[in-house]
């Protein structure tokens, strides 16, 4: 190199280029340390989720163990009512089955089980109408329960399974007589 002094035009291009790359260092640096924090935030959300599900996974687990818990002592309540059969004691079969309805019933009210009400209308929403029948009653009214239907909390489990009524057959005779 010579110890020419540079000109004005080559200072000029010199100094540009300094803050060109000092820019590119800079957003450089701040790219690495926008990825790095994604990728921390990344495998935080990651164990975060594997957390959630090891702690949903334990707390059905516990409700399982509780409830089967609960309902042992009403398979005793069962094999005392078997072992009854076997020695022909009807009084104590009878009161032996009674126990064990009335214990399984308990449990299953204390875990929020409800029976679904079927006196008067019929509600779609908790009844299955299995057959509709004449009948003195209020059309669409519940006239027979053919099978209890349950809820827990407010879910149905099961609808229960009704007759209702098709109103009077005398009506429909006779306003069928009126139309035609």
């Amino acid at each position: 190199m010579t110890d020419e002094p540079r000109t004005e035009e080559e200072q000029d291009v010199e100094t540009e280029e300094a803050p060109v790359v000092d820019e590119l260092t800079s957003v450089t640096k701040e790219r690495d340390e926008y990825l790095d924090a994604l990728q921390r935030l990344k495998a935080e959300f990651d164990n975060y989720r594997k957390r959630v599900a090891r702690d949903q996974q334990e707390l059905a687990a516990r409700a399982h163990e509780r409830l089967v818990k609960e309902l042992v002592p009403i398979l005793d309540d069962l094999e005392r009512a078997l072992e009854a059969v076997a020695q022909h004691e009807e009084a104590q079969l009878e009161e032996g089955v009674r126990l064990v309805h009335r214990s399984l019933g308990d449990l299953l009210t204390r875990e929020g089980l409800t029976e679904v009400e079927t006196g008067g209308k019929f509600d779609p929403h908790t009844q299955e109408a299995l057959l509709a029948q004449p009948s003195d009653e209020e059309e669409g009214s519940v006239i027979q329960v053919l099978q209890k239907g349950y809820k827990l909390g407010d879910r149905v489990l099961r609808p229960a399974r009704v007759v209702i009524s098709q109103g009077a057959e005398s009506q429909k005779t006779e306003q069928q007589t009126a139309d035609g």
